[in-house]
This record gives C-alpha cells, structure tokens and sequence, in this order.
C-alpha cells in the first residue's frame, strides 16, 4: 500500500503542533483564518436546481427557500436547528422558509473552537496568555481542517462565521436591490425575505434577488445585528429534525440501504491487544447467503446477503487468538495497579500554587481521601455501523461519524487512493457521545469493501461487539489531602490523580508516530481548574499503562473529576462544620459568574427548606466547555434502593441562541450522568470485558426517572457549549445527597449502599 500524507494538506510539523494542543500546550506558528477564509464561496457549497449560493453557508432557491450548509453532525443536540438560527438572524429571511443540508468537506467548516478544550485556562480567565492561547489553538483547528463535532463546540465554533455569513450575504442582497431601484443601499433594509426601500415602500424578494447578489464583489467589516433586534437568537424556536424523527422518515446511518448491498458482521478478539492466529470458515461458508469470510486487520468477517445470515454464519467460524500478556487481567489487577502507581509515582505537577507540601505538613489537621470511578462504555442507541463501496480508485462512504475529516482521510488511505476520490455522507446519528469521534467503523467498512469487487457494503455490530470493544471511558483514582489550620479553615488542597491518557490513546489509534508521553490536559481538566479559593494547591497527575483503549466519553475528565472534587468540597464542609452550599459560596469571591449560578441553583431548590421525612438535598458546582452548570438532587433510599427525585439544575453558557435546546440538553446529560453514577461499570475477567448489552450495562429505567427543572442564567458573555455541561455535577450531587441523608460518604461509582 502506498504511504500517504499523515492528513491532507497537514505537514509532520502542522500536526505536531495540533498533538501538542491535545496533550495542554500552549501553540504558535500558525496563520489566523481571514473573514474571507470562514466565509467561504460556492465551490464549498454548490448550488442545484436553480439555487443560488452567495457564499459557502447560504443558498437561496428560486421559490424562496434558504438552505444553510450545517457542518456538524445531529446525534440529538440540536445543531440542525441552533446552527441556523445564527446565519437566519443576521440575514433577515423567514424562519418557514429555512431548510438545512449536511455541509461537505470542506476547509471553511473546520471546528476551531474544538482545540480550546484543551488549553489549561478557565471561563473566566481573561489574561492575555489566555486570549493568545485561545486564538492560537482556533488557528491550528483551522490550518488542520478539522471538521468534528465534539467537545460541546458547534453554537462557540460557529457564533463568528454564520453570523457573518448571513450578514455578508444580507448586504449583498441590500445592494442588488438598491442598485435596480438606483437608490443607496442605506435607504433599503432587509425584513422577513425581502428587501424594503424605506421611502417607498418598494419591495423585493431575496429570491428576485439572488443571482445579481451572487455576482457583487463581497463585502467587508459589514456590521452584526445589535442584540436588541434579534428575532430569533435568545428565543424559544422548535426543531427541524424532530418531525422527520417522530414520523420515521429521518435517516441514521444504520438505515443506509444502496441497491445490490451486501452485510457484514465482525468478530474481534475479546481480549485487548489480541490477534487472529487461525479461523476455520469451513461450515460456515456453505450457509445459505454467505458471500465471503475474511479476515482484516480488527478480526474476522462474514458477509453475506442479508445481516441475519452474516450473524449466523459468523457464529459458525472457529477462531482462534493468538495469546497476550494480559489473558488474565481483571479489574482488581486494575485497581491495584493504580493504587500502587498512585503510591510509587510522583506524577507531572499540572497546577502548583503556593507550597500545598509545606502547609500540610505543618496543618492542625489533615484530611485525606481516595475516590475511584470505573470504565464506562458509550452504550450509544445505534449501534456501529457503516457502509462502504470502492470502484477502483473511487470511495463512496455513509458513516454517522462525528469526524468527517478523519472519516474521509482515513476512507482514502484504507482504499490507497486520493481525499479528492472520496465522497462521504453524514446520516444522522443515534447517539455519539464521544464513540464516534473514532474512525475504526470507516477503517473497517472501507477494507472489507475493497475485497468485494466494486459492491457496497453495511458493516453492523452486534450489540455485544459494540459493549465489549468500546473505547471507554478511563478509571480513575484520586487521592485528596487537605490542610485545615486551628481556625477550622483549609489552607492547602492536594490531588493527585491517576487515569490513563485520551490524548496519548487517540493519537496512538491514528498516527502512532505523533503520540507522545506529554501531559495531558484532558485526564485533569475538572481538578487542576477548580475555582475554589484555596492558599496552596498542588494537582498532580499519574498516567499508568494499561491495555484498555480509552476515548472520549460525554464531558471526558470532567465526568469523573467533577465527582472526585466536589465529593471532597463536601467532605471539607462538613468537616468544618459549615452548610455546604455556603461553604462552596464562600470560595467564590474571585468568581462572581460561579457564585451567581450557585446562587441560582441553591434558591431555585429551596435549599435549606424543609424537605419531607426521609428525603436530603446535595449539591455540586462545576465548570466546564465554557459554561458552569450547578445542580442540586433531591434523594431519599427506599427499600435499600436510591431514588432521585428532582434534580435542580442551574447553567451559565453566555448567550443563549436557543433556549429549548438548553433545557433539552441539560435533561440529556443529567439522564447519562445518572445512569453512569447509579449503574454504569465496566469490569474485565481473563482479559475480556465482562458486559454485553444493556441487562449487564444497565441505564435509567423511565419510572426512576426524577423531575428535572433547569434554570438558565442569562448574560452576554461569549457562548458556551451545552451538551455535555450538566453532565459532570450530578454524580457528586446525588453522592453529597446520600451523606447528608445516611451520613454514608460515597467514594467510589457506581454508587452502592451496601
């Protein structure tokens, strides 16, 4: 096969410097994207059927109908709806009249708000090593085209370019109308889909207007809307992929059917790191419909002609596996190898405030504690799928990925040709929550079809394939020390965590060569950037080696992080003998936009107002993506069995384009959080994931589902992300609810009362 291009475009530099913003390292040398750039011109976008497109982002059809180019995928968090609203608002067209489309692969729909993710600078830090450090990592997204939806980033990534496509393409359409009529462009306003002259009161439809627009010199510094005139932004607007989703017509990547396709199914080795030795396909080949048996470089495939018959006859194979170093790992192994590392390692010092050492040997009093959370799978509704067709040098691919780049890249290099002969579809997603950042399903489908001569192919899981060769969320184990002086107040915070590295893991999955043994941002974040107001603080973090493949799971070391350290705020609040909510108020005061949503979160609850016999409040505060979330759960134990009754949940995202969407979101990630903290588990035995499908890897069931009310603080601070904010704080809610009702702390997940 021939050695292609790391990525196309990309030099060995380029993406070093993008490897070193995933492991938190500040980045420079790359040239910032002009207005020109992001907008883009219809190349990027092409026009049919008479459409005319005034830049990368917006067409307008002859009958009226304005479709806006969506670079990110829908897997249920809204962006076909939100996305658009932002370009519609500056353009002035009718709501009715909009209609969306999957953006192409294109340079201009790079994500290059994703890598801010990865800069070790909290929400409200606004030195200016933090604004170089954001600009520069939005440059390096762009220079490697990373078109990907992830890390909460689409409304933050597009809150510049829609916008300033729709008002670009808005003055254009001023101008052409102005000059039919020979009159200013500042006499004429835009309103509803049309061009109004004020004095006259002559009108002309966006429609009537396009092709002249189309053919002006694009305009620059053209003026954004004044929040006051926002028709859509901040409001309530229902959408647009719901009907087609509640009628059936929607199309996810698992309904994918193409004429003569073939199935595929997959068996990889159970055991992580494990290799095909021998397969025996003998009885399985003469099963009706079996086309083929093969194997690839993930495992061993039947495909036939229908999926069933693959499934049946892949059951038939004998495989055998070559054997490995951890045939016998375990989850105690696991867990006692943390521990040890936990003890033996010093771990990279990530945050060092003054001499955290100093003060807790000389404190009054130190507290101490170690807390743990598990592997978790994503355990996405759809399971993985994808279907591919190679025709010679040409690739046609449907993959509901979450990383059309990489999709495409790595289409190409499994089927040795050129980025320019691969064609990609995005269906819709049944759910991502980081799974399908990960490319294995294209790796996979592309390979399979290169050996089926030009026919196209729907590789699918099994439900138990998906469960067992996740890449999962890392275990973690965090230990705590606190010095507390002769007052009663703490002066000094410690942690040191141990997790396995996404950054490390992910690069080592794509390019092997550009992984590097450097910190990592993303196995602290949620513990170096505590806002809390402590003297002394020391974060150190320990990345041991383990076979298990790690990735991004919804909200990433937030999830488990945010557990960890506001279990411990609740722990040092008790301990000294304060109200937790007011002791967490009190380290606020460098942090108003934090005490303001705490502030929300408590009064909306009620806290401190009775509650009914047998039922306690717990509350937690935690930032992340550019937003603070703070939740308060209300729980009770009955018959040995925990039940959330109402969850209280406060966010800070900056401006809102679309409050529905919020609340829907913030529902959406209180569940997963929920069902992670009371069931979510994975256990390994003999070096296999002991899981299967969802009666072992179990999520919250619709009658132990509590009321969930959210409660958004409005501002105008640049926007923030949304989906996986709420997700973090609701584990050490529940944890902080359970103490104050049982008096029992809750250090380790799921969260078991026996």
């Amino acid at each position: 096969m021939t050695r292609r291009a790391a990525l196309p475009g990309v030099s060995r530099r380029q993406f070093l410097i993008a490897g070193t913003a995933l492991g938190g390292g500040l980045l420079v040398g790359c040239s910032s994207p002009s207005a020109a750039n992001r907008l883009g011109s219809k190349a990027d976008f092409p026009p049919v059927n008479g459409e005319v497109a005034l830049n990368g982002w917006v067409k307008i059809a002859p009958d009226g109908k304005v479709t806006v180019a969506v670079p990110r995928s829908e897997m249920g968090q809204g962006v076909m709806t939100s996305l658009p609203m932002l370009l519609v608002e500056e353009l002035d067209a009718r709501w009715e009249d909009v209609t969306v489309e999957q953006a192409p692969v294109a340079k201009i729909y790079a994500n290059t708000a994703l890598l801010i993710n990865v800069i070790p600078f909290g929400i409200d830090d606004d030195s200016w090593m933090a604004r170089v450090a954001r600009s520069t990592v939005q440059r390096v997204g762009y220079a490697l085209s990373l078109q990907v939806t992830g890390g909460s980033s689409s409304i933050r990534d597009a809150w510049e370019p829609l916008r300033l496509a729709g008002a670009t393409a808005r003055a254009m359409l001023i101008q052409a109308a102005a000059q039919k009529w020979q009159v200013q462009a500042t006499e004429c306003t835009a309103d509803n889909g049309w061009v109004v002259h004020g004095a006259t009161g002559r009108k002309l439809a966006f429609a009537d207007l396009a092709q002249a627009a189309s053919e002006l010199d694009v305009p620059h510094d053209v003026p954004f809307k004044d929040p006051a005139q926002y028709k859509l932004i901040g409001k309530p607007v229902k959408r647009l992929d719901i009907p087609s989703k509640t009628n059936g017509s929607a199309q996810f990547g698992i309904d994918t059917r193409r004429e003569g396709m073939l199935y595929a199914t997959i068996a990889q080795p159970p055991v992580f790191g494990a290799t095909v030795k021998s397969f025996d396909a003998t009885a399985a080949s003469k099963l009706r419909g079996v086309v083929k048996v093969m194997q690839i470089r993930d495992g061993v495939v039947v495909v036939a002609n229908s999926w069933w018959r693959a499934k049946q006859a892949l059951a038939q194979v004998q495989i055998s596996y070559n054997p490995t170093d951890h045939d016998h790992l375990s989850s105690a192994d696991i867990r006692k190898q943390f521990e040890s590392e936990l003890k033996d390692r010093s771990g990279f010092g990530f945050v060092n405030k003054g001499d955290a050492k100093e003060a807790l040997e000389h404190a009054d009093k130190v507290i101490e504690s170690t807390y743990w959370a598990p592997y978790l799978a994503h355990a996405a509704m759809e399971p993985i799928n994808c279907v591919a067709q190679v025709q010679g040098k040409k690739v046609e691919v449907w993959a509901s990925t979450q990383s059309p780049s990489l999709a495409k890249w790595k289409a190409a290099q499994m089927a040795d040709t050129d980025m320019d002969q691969v064609t990609l579809h995005v269906p819709l997603l049944g759910g991502g929550f980081g799974r399908r950042l990960e490319i294995d399903m294209v790796e996979q489908a592309v390979e399979v079809a290169t050996g089926l001569d030009g026919k196209p192919v729907k590789l699918l899981w099994t439900r138990e394939e998906d469960m067992q060769h996740d890449m999962y969320r890392p275990a973690a184990l965090s230990h705590f020390k606190a010095a507390v002086n002769a007052e009663g107040r703490v002066t000094a915070w410690s942690n040191k965590l141990v997790a396995q590295s996404i950054g490390y893991d992910s690069l080592k999955r794509l390019l092997p060569w550009a992984a590097a043994d450097t910190p990592d941002k993303n196995q602290i974040e949620g513990a170096f950037d505590i806002p809390y107001d402590f003297e002394s603080i020391s974060v150190r973090q320990v990345r041991p080696k383990v076979p298990i493949p790690v990735g991004s799971w919804r909200s990433v070391g937030h999830s488990y992080n945010a557990f960890f350290t506001e279990s411990f705020v609740d722990e040092l609040a008790h301990a000294t003998k304060q109200d937790p909510y007011q002791y967490r108020r009190s380290l606020l005061d460098k942090h108003s936009r934090h005490r303001i949503v705490l502030d929300t979160a408590a009064e909306k609850a009620g806290w401190g107002q009775p509650l009914p016999a047998g039922v306690a409040r717990g509350i937690a505060l935690h930032e992340s993506f550019g937003s603070i979330c703070c939740e308060v759960a209300e729980v009770s134990i009955v018959e040995g069995a925990i039940k959330v009754h109402r969850v209280v949940c406060a966010i800070d995202c900056g401006i809102v384009v679309n409050p529905d969407t919020v609340e829907a979101q913030m529902q959406s990630s209180i569940v997963f959080g929920l069902s992670a903290a009371l069931f979510g588990e994975i256990t390994l035995a003999e070096g296999r994931v002991e899981q299967t499908s969802f009666p072992s890897y179990d999520v919250l069931h619709l009658a132990q589902m509590p009321k969930i009310e959210t409660h958004i603080v409005r501002n105008t601070h640049a926007p923030g992300g949304v989906g996986e904010p709420g997700t973090p704080p609701i584990a050490p809610a529940v944890a902080n609810a359970i103490f104050a009702l049982s008096g029992k702390r809750i250090r380790s997940l799921p969260i078991k009362l026996a």
